[in-house]
């Protein structure tokens, strides 16, 4: 019996790798050639004369309420210019970040035939680090003074957890992120479960989309977090249903597992400080993993689905 299990788990993990195989080879041929236009260049080399060509092609790179004295001016400040010279350092030109990001914009279009993708243009915001990425329907602003390298000299006043990320390798997984957040579909999140499931989603969704990154970073974890979550699955999920945490509305849980924080929160001394960050996203990963490979619908279809009927149809069992 135990033969014939293991030859059916092998058949399908097969089928479902060549499925993948074929599905990222029709993806490569979805035609997409997007440039990123580098706003923040072009600011630097802003003047009286060329002001108002910038502003014709950038409207909505500068707000009405201020005079073009104002942006002048705002070229010579002198930590603009630092901010700026930084950046070139880092960022001397984007022809990864461009290829990563045409990737990511192929394998959406896959999923999602309707998507039509913008510009994406970069710019500079005083490490404006709560607004890395904007994302409308036609325009992806993307603030690169964010992704200088978690230990530049600007961010030496943001706390370590918060700028682990701060590097040009996590734009595209900042940018997945927002899209994510366009296609998802859930009621005001109430219990920590909900919020597990909305979170599943979000990396879910950056399965389907970023198969060239690691799930490490998909998720943001370094690669010995993510063992830690691997290995204590079945103590994490344990922990949750012990203390009947799934469908509480405890207002302290989102600080205590959902958000960016040093560790998860179990208040146990021995666990609390080896543990990393956020495992009820983590934990609402494996949830939505479960329910895709046990259900047949498609990813569009799940990210619409509620977190009760996800939870409930997943057959989620936690590592062992």
């Amino acid at each position: 019996m135990k033969n014939v299990l293991l030859f059916i788990l092998v058949v399908l993990v097969v089928f479902s790798c060549n499925r993948d195989h074929q599905s990222e080879q029709e993806i490569e041929k979805i035609p997409m050639d997007v440039k990123i236009e580098r706003f923040d260049k072009m600011f630097s080399d802003v003047n009286p004369g060329n002001l108002s060509k910038l502003k014709q092609g950038y409207p909505f790179m500068f707000s009405k309420k201020y005079v073009d004295s104002f942006w002048i001016a705002r070229t010579k400040d002198t930590l603009q210019i630092k901010l700026l010279n930084e950046v070139l350092k880092v960022f001397p030109e984007m022809n990864k970040e461009e290829n990563d990001i045409n990737s990511l914009f192929k394998h959406i279009k896959f999923y999602f035939p309707e998507f039509s993708p913008p510009r994406v243009i970069t710019t500079t915001s005083f490490v404006d680090y709560r607004n890395r990425i904007i994302v409308t329907d036609t325009i992806s602003l993307i603030s690169i003074d964010n992704y200088l390298g978690s230990d530049h000299e600007f961010y030496q006043g943001i706390q370590k957890y918060i700028r682990e990320d701060f590097n040009k390798e996590h734009i595209v997984v900042d940018l997945a992120t927002e899209y994510a957040n366009k296609y998802i579909y859930q009621k005001q999140n109430k219990t920590l479960l909900d919020e597990m499931i909305y979170s599943g989603k979000q990396l879910y969704f950056k399965d389907r989309v970023l198969p060239f990154k690691t799930e490490a970073e998909r998720i943001g974890y370094t690669d010995a977090q993510l063992d830690w979550a691997h290995v204590n699955e079945s103590y994490i999920w344990r922990y949750f249903i012990e203390r009947e945490l799934l469908f509480s509305t405890d207002s302290k849980l989102p600080g205590r597992f959902i958000n960016a924080a040093p560790f998860s929160k179990f208040y146990l001394e021995e666990i609390d400080s080896e543990s990393p960050a956020r495992l009820g996203q983590y934990m609402g990963w494996q949830i939505v993993k479960a329910y895709m490979q046990n259900n047949k619908i498609s990813l569009k279809e799940m990210l619409i689905t509620s977190p009760e009927e996800i939870f409930n149809n997943s057959k989620f069992k936690p590592n062992k």
